[in-house]
């Protein structure tokens, strides 16, 4: 089958073996320009290699981009999902789904410096990661032409990939040469783990997975014994300090994972509904994420309106479908990103939070914008509020109850 023209192609590239399998692969199918893209997104990798690898893959040095992402990534797309109090199905922080759109922003960005016609990911035809880097990319670039290796090219399982690297002279690292018993994808937001080993939802995650050298955070059994009560800051529903220490973005959630981690914070085993159709079965590692859910909603309770509150819980679960789904560039979320935000001007103040071997709990809260009332609810002061009232308030909302069982009483006697 012949393939379309290109002549420049943007690769998101890892410099893994996957990725620099594509690499040799786009080069034999389209004969075009190649441009690698490596984005440093916290995921605790020395990102240099990459570079060399793209060299002696034969990429010209001015078309290998390695990007730090980092602060970008916290400031613009972690803290606003944060001030949604953003859940997937109930219990998913969105890690991987919040980095897609801001690659794919970059990886456009650059085909547009560049002068390329094309981009590429590795995401498979299975999940969920090849319609959020696509629906980015057209929001972004509507005549761009994507490329999806996994959907296009005829290998066939492992082995095929393995002798084509071979064939090529691409490295094989030690231990690539059997399928891995998970995969990982991580950011500075999260650690994900997948595949082979977590298959089976009935099983308990095993330790090569919790347990592993590059974990994001260790087991609640692991965690000390001791509690840690720590201070969070907000300004207008974003965190600005940590124990009144201020740090730029992605410092503080760095910070976060290390008191998270230390006290086995944030592990979640979760079977989650794919968009593609299917269900998969995952472990979640959020340390950082999971104590900042808990500060920002605890700064919300006491400064939020019960109206506003209610609403914003109202459209979380539609706000979390549309990161999910890779919908950041629509105009849906970017409406609902506007009244979000909209809520937070008053969400400033401090919360203390006690960790504890993989619990977070609330030990206090303050602001100078709390709707807090200590006289309208204690039991000692009437505070303005005339107990009286509340007959009025009740039997309103009750007329239209009264109003039905008599007209059920009647109906029941004509019965």
């Amino acid at each position: 089958m012949s393939q379309p023209k290109i002549k420049k192609v943007v690769l998101a590239y890892s410099g893994g073996l996957d990725t620099s399998i594509i690499l040799k692969w786009l080069e034999e199918t389209y004969g075009c320009e190649i441009v690698t893209f490596t984005a440093d997104l916290g995921q605790g990798e020395e990102l240099e290699p990459a570079r060399e690898k793209a060299i002696k893959m034969g990429v010209k040095p001015e078309n290998i981009f390695i990007d730090d992402l980092r602060e970008e990534f916290v400031r613009d797309f972690v803290w606003p999902m944060f001030r949604a109090n953003t859940l997937y199905e109930g219990q998913y922080l969105l890690g991987t789904s919040i980095a897609r759109p801001l690659i794919a922003k970059r990886q456009i960005e650059i085909a547009n410096l560049v002068d390329a016609d094309a981009v590429c990911h590795g995401a498979t035809g299975k999940g969920n990661d090849q319609v959020r880097f696509e629906v980015s990319y057209y929001a972004l670039k509507p005549d761009v032409k994507v490329i999806a290796p996994w959907r296009e090219w005829e290998f066939e399982g492992r082995p095929a990939l393995l002798d084509y690297a071979r064939k090529h002279n691409i490295p094989i690292a030690k231990g690539k040469e059997q399928a891995a018993p998970f995969s990982i994808d991580a950011n500075l937001l999260h650690t994900s783990s997948e595949g082979l080993a977590l298959e089976d939802p009935d099983v308990e995650v095993p330790d090569i997975v919790t347990k592993r050298g590059d974990r994001r955070t260790i087991t609640p059994e692991e965690a000390p014994d001791k509690a840690e009560t720590i201070t969070l800051t907000f300004e207008r529903g974003d965190l600005v300090a940590i124990n009144g220490k201020a740090m730029k973005a992605h410092e503080l959630l760095g910070e976060l994972n290390r008191l998270g981690s230390k006290h086995g914070i944030g592990g979640l085993d979760l079977v989650e509904n794919r968009y593609v159709g299917m269900k998969s079965r995952g472990f979640y590692e959020t340390p950082g994420g999971t104590i900042l859910w808990h500060g920002h909603r605890a700064i919300e309770s006491i400064t939020l309106d019960r109206g506003a509150m209610h609403l914003k819980d109202e459209l979380m679960p539609r706000y979390a479908s549309i990161i999910y789904n890779g919908f950041w560039w629509t105009p849906e979320r970017k409406m609902l990103q506007a009244a979000i935000d909209a809520s937070q001007d008053s969400v400033s103040g401090d919360v203390k939070l006690k960790l504890y071997k993989g619990s977070v709990r609330t030990a206090g809260r303050s602001s100078p914008y709390s709707l807090y009332s200590k006289k309208l609810v204690g039991f000692d002061e009437a505070g303005g509020y005339n107990q009286a009232d509340a007959e009025g308030f009740i039997k309103l909302n009750a007329l239209r109850l009264r109003i039905l069982a008599e007209r059920d009483k009647k109906r029941g006697k004509n019965e």
